[in-house]
């Protein structure tokens, strides 16, 4: 049996949105700048600071902008093309193939979430292995975590159910933990699952969020890890929010002097 802490580990990027609350379509959203570089430069860069073995961006609007930039900055990354975009779950099934050959854990990060930490992911990447986990989702306390999926952990601390502020009870609104969207899966069984999602739901889309029903439906192990810094998961939707990120990019050191 393989030793979790020596596996291999692929990052995968959703990289592929519109941005249609940037209010400038003629830019794919991971390439408004932060500081001067593409939101998608931090991820990356966050992806080689971890040691990834693997890095597969899935690019999909204004394709040709971001594929140049990562042949141009990153060329050891690798690309995939989401068309059409239908969901976060039917973008990571676009890394099947090349990742056909790949074993070990498949890191799946947003191109749009810019000040996650390496020390966070190391921390995400022990407890998934340190549980023998099929799954680990990234998550963090909100004061206000409405609108948000909220994270219901079992006794001993592993995830039960994930459950989306629109479908939550009173008492499951009252849970404060939320799924911040980045998640960690073993390879071996992410693909099987994927195949079992459908979009039946009012988006039509593929939900990568699905997939954890077929998890524990198979007595599968998800496990979650918090992170304390509630900033590391902030999405950038809106400019008003990359305005704030500007801001908060001050708080981590790293950033300061960032030029790699």
């Amino acid at each position: 049996m393989m030793d979790d802490r020596t596996k291999e580990l692929a990052t995968v990027i959703m990289a592929a949105g519109i941005g249609t609350r940037m209010k400038d379509p003629s830019r794919a959203k991971v390439m408004f700048e932060l500081r001067g570089k593409p939101l998608l430069h931090y991820v990356l860069k966050l992806a080689s600071e971890i040691e990834s073995n693997r890095v597969v961006a899935i690019v999909g609007y204004q394709k040709h902008t971001v594929i140049d930039f990562v042949k141009n900055f990153w060329p050891s990354v690798e690309y995939v093309v989401q068309e059409p975009q239908l969901g976060t779950g039917h973008a990571v099934m676009q890394v099947e193939v090349p990742l056909r050959n790949f074993s070990g854990d498949i890191l799946v990060l947003s191109g749009d979430v810019p000040l996650l930490s390496p020390d966070t992911v190391e921390g995400l990447m022990a407890e998934h292995r340190g549980r023998h986990a099929i799954a680990t989702v990234l998550t963090t306390d909100l004061e206000d975590p409405t609108g948000y999926g909220r994270v219901i952990r079992d006794a001993d601390g592993g995830v039960q159910k994930i459950v989306e502020h629109r479908d939550a009870s009173a008492e499951e609104r009252a849970i404060k933990e939320i799924n911040s969207g980045i998640y960690v899966f073993d390879k071996s069984i992410l693909f099987d699952g994927l195949k079992q999602i459908n979009r039946n739901n009012d988006q039509g889309e593929y939900y990568l969020t699905d997939i954890f029903e077929f998890f524990w439906k198979n007595s599968l192990p998800v496990a979650a890890w918090k992170v304390h810094d509630p900033d590391e998961i902030r999405g950038i939707n809106t400019v008003e929010q990359l305005g704030e990120a500007e801001e908060l990019v001050m708080k981590y050191r790293r950033f300061v002097s960032t030029e790699g």
